[in-house]
């Protein structure tokens, strides 16, 4: 499997964000990247929206 074409910035933010190892999210499978994306907004969301009332 070869890893993502992103950038490294973007790497930088998305380990950030997701709690991993950068290296860990490089060779990460997109399927499982794009689940752990949508997981992150949807608490994301839930935040905003608890902040909001």
């Amino acid at each position: 499997m070869r890893p993502l074409q992103i950038s490294a910035e973007t790497a930088v933010k998305l380990a950030e964000k997701l709690n991993v190892p950068i290296e860990r999210l490089m060779h990460m499978p997109q399927h499982i990247l794009m689940q752990k994306l949508a997981e992150l907004a949807k608490e994301e969301s839930a935040k905003d929206d608890k902040a909001g009332q």
